[in-house]
């Protein structure tokens, strides 16, 4: 007999008391221990909710310590190199990384296990080689113009480029574990292990008596992204090989990238917003400033990771009912909305009542940005109140949409940045990416309410909605 919270609740606790947490236990137990796809999804969403908090504590004091080790201008240096190496190693996916969720169920579940064969063996081989041209092409770039890039970027941006091909591959592999609701697998190498090494790899640099430069950092970063996607490659290739059995593959490739790249152009206009502050921070203002934006942002990532969890967990079951089961759709894509609004509030509160002490263990100076916090917190929040609608979106077949709603998104980013960051600094770009988060948050609802009659605003009450419909 499993233990049940609902259970235990009516049966140790006075009568009133139990009668009005007892729906609630309910609702605990179907998600922990129920075992149809909707228990699935939960489940899956817990386990992504607990890895980000880990994920999020190790991140913030690796990224304290890295700032204690380096200083605010070298770690500056090295923060923009690797969120632009993260950038590009995501982009050189070209949307395999997310369709892969897509396909997997729908050709295990059709029985189509010569295309299944195919879309794990070509999705792997199609982003390495990909994304190994991309770093080809982008160090040739960086050589050309190495007269125009200021010179402390130059070898920390040359040596980034080596981690390309294995962040994408780590992205796909992680698509793959989604796909077949591998939580651990699919999380903790990206979230965990790589974050720890490069921390363990920095360490050992400085012990040894190298100097803590951009340089080393990003070396460290290098070999910990190795080491963590080859572990990676060889623990779900093992998982999938004794899954599927041996036989023909059938690889369609055309059909794939056709149904990838739309997909690729949501995520990437997803990727580049989530980071297009930072990168423009980096273009306008010196290394030093763009330490402090970051050591903000990272801070935020506590409020962030909510919303990423339910999204990392929702998405395979999005792809389950997508077609053919609009009421079951809308009713789990509204439940859904509330698991990223509610704890997005309270860890909203939290980083809003620790935040200073927070930024002050970077170091000297780094305080400066607990102000900016306000404003960035509020616009997490409000986005969090619609869940993840590009998911819903994207499951369903409308990628297409979805990216002109982040393209739209991403040049409004951009060019807010633009007007406000020379003459208000790291301000304009608070303010640029809050007004670029409420407007995608509208936006997408606004799309998946008119394309799928499905409300995904929170106080929004359904009913009175679909009676003016």
């Amino acid at each position: 007999m499993r233990f049940s919270a609902a259970m235990t609740a009516e049966r140790w606790l006075p009568g009133q008391i139990a009668s009005r947490i007892a729906p609630l236990l309910r609702r605990v137990d179907a998600v922990l221990f129920s075992a149809d796809e909707r228990g699935e999804a939960g489940r899956m969403s817990l386990i992504a909710f607990a890895v980000r908090i880990v994920s999020a504590a190790i991140a913030f004091v690796s990224q304290v310590l890295l700032a204690r080790w380096m200083g605010g201008f070298e770690y500056g240096i090295f923060v923009l190199v690797w969120v632009s190496m993260i950038i590009a190693g995501s982009l050189s996916c070209f949307g395999f990384h997310t369709s892969v969720i897509r396909f997997i169920p729908e050709y295990r579940e059709k029985g189509m296990l010569a295309e299944l064969r195919g879309v794990l063996v070509a999705s792997r081989l199609f982003v390495l080689v990909a994304s190994t041209v991309i770093t080809a092409l982008a160090m040739a770039g960086v050589w050309l113009l190495s007269d125009k890039i200021e010179s402390y970027y130059v070898v920390p941006f040359f040596l980034g480029m080596f981690c390309l091909p294995m962040l994408a591959l780590s992205d796909v592999l992680q698509g793959l574990a989604r796909a077949n609701a591998w939580a651990f697998q699919a999380l903790v190498p990206t979230y965990i292990v790589r974050p720890l090494l490069i921390l363990l790899f920095m360490a050992a640099a400085v012990v040894s008596g190298l100097a803590p430069t951009a340089e080393t950092a990003v070396s460290a970063a290098i070999a910990a992204t190795y080491v963590t996607t080859i572990a990676q490659l060889v623990r779900v290739t093992s998982r999938t090989d004794k899954r599927i059995p041996a036989g023909p593959r059938t690889i369609l490739l055309g059909y794939w990238l056709k149904i990838s790249l739309p997909i690729f152009l949501v995520e990437s206009f997803f990727f580049l917003l989530t980071n297009a502050d930072v990168l423009m921070v980096g273009f306008y203002m010196e290394p030093d400033h763009v330490a402090v934006y970051f050591a903000t942002v990272k801070t935020l990532a506590l409020v962030h990771f909510v919303y990423f969890s339910v999204k990392a967990g929702v998405a395979q079951r999005y792809a389950h009912i997508a077609h053919g089961e609009p009421e079951k759709l809308a009713g789990f894509a509204r439940e859904t909305v509330s698991w990223t609004f509610w704890p997005s509030l309270l860890m909203g509160l939290v980083v809003l009542v620790l935040g200073k002490p927070l930024l002050g263990m970077f170091g000297p100076g780094f305080d400066e940005g607990y102000p900016l916090l306000f404003l960035l917190v509020a616009a997490v929040v409000a986005r969090s109140a619609v869940g993840p609608c590009e998911s819903v979106l994207t499951m369903s077949g409308y990628q297409n949409v979805c990216a002109m709603v982040y393209a739209a998104t991403l040049a409004l980013n951009i060019g807010l940045n633009v007007v406000f960051i020379p003459t208000l600094g790291l301000w304009g770009a608070a303010i640029a990416t809050s007004a670029a988060m409420i407007f995608e948050a509208t936006a997408l609802s606004f799309t998946v309410w008119r394309k799928l009659g499905i409300v995904m605003v929170l106080f929004i009450p359904v009913r009175r909605t679909l009676e003016k419909a």
